[in-house]
């Protein structure tokens, strides 16, 4: 274990080591030096103190969400720090060493000015990301957003013309505090408002265990029935895979529990099976499958959940994980025009501008479709950047996504 921590208080201490020539260089006054090592020492004395009580099975707990978003908090912008001083010495050791080689009897004039204007600029850049950071704990994880989105099909059968669909995605009630009810009753009164003919929620219910619903039940539930249903599949966190279990007979038991939770909530989870959506003189298909992931459960059976399905209807496939449909179902001969997933959350940190066409997170270097809509062929994905929040307790610059799709026939 010690070998493992070693590379990793190697470079805490580097990063550490050049924040505060960063402070001392901008600031002469003693009282700020000492404020920083202050609070410094009190914030990794909370994440110390939070690592060794820590216990799997409590959940993120308040002491677990404050430990992770302390380090985030600190280390994001004191990680940019280090990047732009240590860059700096970099480049001013090269140009001393070129110099030496070039004009071997010319001195550097040594200049505190500019690494004091350095220092300072470090600083003011790494502002940036602490109140992000700041903000993205208080406000952002609460700040739900719609996104609309009307896409046209040929092969749209003529009744649902303008039939409104409503995603939500990744709720993991187990890391909502109680004292944020407020904020999901808003984020229920919004969803509905939208009116939508079909509601379908793509996994995640929970971080671990179904005892996590049980405070929200009476809230979720507010969630009204659409008119033609409101559907679920699972996500990976749905079948408690991420703790310890005295049995395999307790881990199916709270899989089954989970499975409950969503049927008290409204939904009718759809476990590697179809439902037909009528709608006048016209059908659609929804299928929906079990967690299907690169890197988590394989469970999705889309043989199975489509028996019975003709290749000529027209198709909405639920699928947690979106590498399920890169890998598996963008090209399948079913041809399967419309699919939901989350998941990624859009790793809930990022930068997006609609209206400049920024859309940066460090999701897209482990999924290829991360979060909004993609398209293959005339086949569609829409990844909902989730409702929730997991592990790190705020949402910097990806927000919280209801999701509403109105589909239109050509």
């Amino acid at each position: 274990m010690l070998q493992r921590l070693i590379p990793f208080l190697f470079i805490a201490a580097l990063i550490e080591f050049y924040t505060y020539r960063a402070f001392s260089l901008a600031f002469t006054n003693k009282k700020v030096r000492f404020a920083y090592w202050l609070t410094t020492i009190i914030a990794w004395s909370v994440i110390v103190y939070e690592l060794i009580t820590l216990k799997i099975d409590d959940g993120q707990t308040f002491g677990f969400q404050l430990m992770v978003g302390l380090f985030v908090l600190m280390y994001i912008p004191k990680f940019l720090i280090f990047i732009l001083i240590f860059g700096n010495d970099v480049l001013s050791f090269s140009g001393r060493v070129l110099r030496r080689f070039l004009q071997p009897k010319n001195t550097t004039p040594y200049l505190p000015a500019r690494k004091t204007f350095i220092a300072q600029s470090a600083l003011a850049l790494a502002a940036i990301p602490f109140w992000a950071v700041i903000h993205g704990v208080t406000i952002g994880k609460f700040n739900f957003k719609k996104h609309f989105h009307r896409l046209i099909f040929d092969d749209l059968p003529e009744s649902f013309d303008g039939f409104r669909i409503l995603q939500i995605s990744d709720i993991h009630t187990g890391s909502i505090l109680a004292r944020d009810m407020e904020k999901i009753e808003a984020a229920v009164k919004m969803i509905n408002e939208q009116r939508a003919d079909l509601i379908v929620y793509t996994g995640d219910l929970v971080n671990n265990f179904a005892e996590e619903t049980v405070p929200w039940i009476d809230v979720l539930k507010k969630i009204n029935r659409a008119p033609y249903g409101n559907f679920a599949v699972m996500g990976n966190h749905d079948y408690g895979e991420y703790t310890r279990w005295n049995s395999e007979e307790a881990k199916q038991q709270n899989v089954k529990d989970i499975q409950e939770a969503y049927r008290k909530i409204g939904f009718q989870l759809l476990l590697n099976e179809h439902v037909t959506i009528a709608k006048e003189k016209d059908k659609i298909q929804l299928i929906g499958v079990e967690n299907w992931g690169s890197r988590f459960i394989q469970k999705a059976d889309i043989p199975k959940a489509t028996k019975g399905v003709h290749p000529a209807d027209f198709k909405i496939f639920l699928t947690h994980d979106p590498s399920h449909w890169d890998m598996k179902i963008k090209e399948h001969p079913l041809n399967f025009q419309l699919t939901f997933s989350g998941h990624t959350h859009g790793m809930q940190m990022g930068i997006e501008v609609p209206n400049l066409g920024v859309k940066w997170s460090p999701s897209q270097y482990i999924y290829k479709q991360w979060a909004g809509l993609y398209e293959h062929q005339k086949r569609f994905i829409y990844v909902n950047r989730g409702f929730g929040y997991h592990f790190f307790p705020g949402r910097i610059g990806i927000l919280p996504e209801i999701t509403v799709v109105e589909l239109k026939k050509a």
